[in-house]
């Protein structure tokens, strides 16, 4: 395996984990019925889940 393809493998692995954060996150919120606070663009938004 060349170190190219290994850095593939390894970038592959933590979008993966980034995204299981992120749903757990949103469950979280979900059941403690917080908000969610993100930014579009230059704003920062609170959301409801």
């Amino acid at each position: 395996m060349t170190k190219k393809e290994k850095q593939i493998e390894l970038k592959d692995k933590i979008v993966k984990g980034l995204e299981k954060v992120y749903e757990k996150l949103f469950l979280f919120k979900k059941e403690k019925n917080s908000e969610l606070v993100i930014m579009k663009g230059d704003k920062i938004v609170k959301i409801k889940p």
